[in-house]
């Protein structure tokens, strides 16, 4: 017998939410950032000149990336650009997920999108399936005679 993909639960279901705390979401980003650099066990300042250079911007220091990193300071907030930057220096790609989730959002890396669609066909063919055996439950009259 053959397994549905998504017999298990591969990717979380999301809804958008109705209110958003920005300091609660600032201090998510914020955290998400410096646990990528623990778990990486990156050198800070190594980290800032990498992501200079992705952005081509000399003056990224460490006490820059301190500062973004830093939940305490909500004044310092990191820009697109350098958040692509981080993402790409860190290999930390499930931090773009950690960013859309509110918006009810899932990143999927790759394949994934097939396996989604994989999916998605297949619920739609259940669907024909269930609408063809609600039809062929029901005797058809022709005038020729039943069907």
């Amino acid at each position: 017998m053959q397994t549905d993909f998504f017999e298990d639960t591969v990717f979380e279901t999301r809804s958008a939410s109705d209110t958003y705390d920005f300091d609660l979401f600032r201090s998510r980003v914020k955290r998400g950032m410096s646990e990528a650099i623990r778990k990486q066990s990156l050198d800070r300042n190594t980290l800032a000149s990498e992501i200079a250079r992705l952005i081509g911007q000399g003056s990224f220091s460490k006490s820059t990336l301190d500062a973004l990193t830093s939940e305490s300071k909500i004044s310092h907030n990191i820009r697109l650009d350098q958040f692509k930057a981080f993402v790409i220096a860190t290999g930390e790609r499930s931090l773009w997920d950690n960013v859309v989730s509110d918006e009810g959002l899932l990143v999927i890396e790759g394949n994934e999108a097939r396996l989604a669609e994989i999916g998605l066909l297949q619920e739609k063919q259940r669907e024909i399936s269930r609408r063809l055996k609600s039809l062929r439950a029901v005797p058809v009259m022709t005038e020729r005679g039943l069907k």
